[in-house]
């Protein structure tokens, strides 16, 4: 019995072990991509005095994405390896709340991002468009401010529904320790999980409406290229813009599936299979981060400067 329990106990530290590695690979690789456009960012600031509006997303995407990848693995460090201090009250309720805060600034900043890309590179004849072509400048801090704050009333919102949950299905000891937890997820996780929903929703419609605004356009500018049998210089603004916004696009597809796994097997209790769907999600940011990367030429440029491989150089431009 002693052999089959040290067996067992062998295996549950391997695993985590294990579990720890990968979360620290996946997290601290987007971490230092993102932590690479912060600073890029940050000595243009410095140098010019100004930042124009792209760099104004890209600095405060960045900075949401370092925050929820720092979140992320301290949140699956206590997953793994400390379970028990989840249960002393409030750290479970501001670790979910703080993920919240910054997956959703994430989710509408990534967002705002591609309707930027749509209006300011677009062309159309509408009024309405015109008139956002023309305040872009001036539409863009509102976007990042409106963003900044939805996102922290998620968060808040996600703490008191949290609070609560764990208010009416657990005991406390005096110490604030959790004698017994039995959540049940299907009824007091719902609101949580509806809220997330609706995050992913509505950044998911505006990127597709992004994209298929900014396709069109592509198509017009092509037609009119074979028609009038000239070069036209912002195919190319068009196909990076597309880029980005396509494996957004991509990337809030697979996160909506996701989410649905998420809620499946929450309530079957499989916690293999989340923990593998929370990897999956781990690597977005750090990837679009990447993408981003190769289709600002600034960032590219210096990127590509501090690559000590030449191999490496060439690799990363032919894949993205």
């Amino acid at each position: 019995m002693e052999a089959c329990h040290s067996a067992e106990q062998s295996n549950v530290t391997s695993y985590a072990a294990m579990a720890v590695a990968i979360v620290t690979l996946e997290t601290f690789a987007g971490m230092w991509i993102n932590a690479f456009i912060i600073s890029v960012i940050c000595m243009v600031r410095i140098k010019k005095n100004t930042l124009n509006s792209n760099e104004k997303i890209l600095l405060f995407l960045g900075s949401s994405r370092f925050w929820y990848l720092c979140i992320s693995w301290v949140f699956s460090i206590f997953l793994i390896i400390y379970p028990n201090y989840l249960h002393v009250h409030p750290i479970f309720q501001l670790l979910e709340s703080a993920h919240s805060f910054f997956k959703f600034s994430n989710l509408w900043l990534s967002a705002s991002l591609c309707v930027f890309y749509c209006i300011k590179i677009a062309n159309f004849r509408n009024s309405f468009f015109i008139y956002l072509k023309v305040k872009i400048d001036r539409i863009v801090p509102c976007l990042l401010l409106g963003s900044v704050v939805f996102s922290l009333v998620i968060g808040t919102i996600v703490y008191n529904i949290m609070d609560k949950a764990l208010s009416n299905n657990c005991n406390f000891t005096s110490q604030g320790g959790i004698s017994k937890a039995s959540i049940r997820k299907d009824q007091h996780f719902l609101p949580h999980y509806c809220i997330i929903g609706f995050g992913y929703a509505t950044s998911f419609t505006a990127v597709v409406l992004s994209a298929l605004l900014l396709l069109f356009s592509l198509w017009r500018h092509k037609r009119n290229m074979q028609t009038n049998s000239m070069k036209d210089l912002s195919m190319d603004a068009h196909i990076k813009a597309m880029k980005s916004i396509l494996s957004f696009f991509i990337m809030s597809s697979i996160n909506f599936i996701c989410l649905i796994l998420t809620l499946i097997y929450s309530m079957k209790n499989e916690n293999d299979m989340l923990f593998l769907i929370f990897l999956i999600q781990y690597t977005f940011p750090g990837f679009h981060s990447l993408v981003l990367i190769f289709s600002n030429p600034n960032l590219e440029k210096r990127l590509l400067g501090i690559l000590p491989c030449g191999k490496c150089k060439v690799f990363l431009k032919r894949e993205l």
